[in-house]
């Protein structure tokens, strides 16, 4: 499983505030919450953002509160993933719980720079970084791990052998 995408460049301690503003709590539409995703930070990130593009940040992304609209509004806006020095617990089960993955790796996120096109191998824990012609290794990410994404999140994954 892999994805290639453009790189948007956070820093330290990004919160589920400034990732998806509680005054656009008022909606759990995908469509509408990628509209405001980071806007806080980025005004302009939602209309740049394009499918398959990737977030790179530094420590903590994702701290604050434990809404899951947060890694909702990400995957909706069209990134493919997430890399970060470390993330917030809560916020690493939400993204797998919707389908979203991330991968921590300290060195990718204090080299890899906004606008760096990477490429991400999830089975392999290798990142790409191919402006640079730098490879960077995070952990793998399990097996059952990529199949949860690959059926676009917990609830999809748990009923794969059920009628629902």
């Amino acid at each position: 499983m892999k994805k290639r995408g453009r790189v948007f460049k956070f820093g330290d301690n990004v919160d589920t505030d400034v990732i998806i503003p509680a005054r656009y709590l008022n909606t759990s539409d995908p469509k509408e919450l990628a509209k405001h995703c980071m806007e806080d930070i980025d005004a302009e990130f939602a209309f740049k953002v394009k499918k398959d593009d990737i977030i790179v940040a530094d420590k903590n992304f994702g701290c604050g509160s434990s809404r899951e609209h947060a890694p909702i509004s990400i995957k909706a806006s069209g990134v493919s993933c997430v890399i970060a020095s470390t993330f917030a617990r809560i916020f690493y089960r939400n993204s797998f719980n919707i389908g979203l993955p991330i991968l921590e790796c300290e060195e990718a996120a204090k080299d890899i720079d906004a606008g760096d096109e990477i490429e991400v191998d999830f089975s392999s824990g290798e990142i790409f970084n191919l402006t640079k012609n730098k490879t960077y290794r995070a952990q793998p990410l399990p097996e059952f791990m990529q199949e949860i994404i690959n059926k676009d999140g917990l609830i999809n994954y748990i009923s794969k052998d059920k009628d629902v």
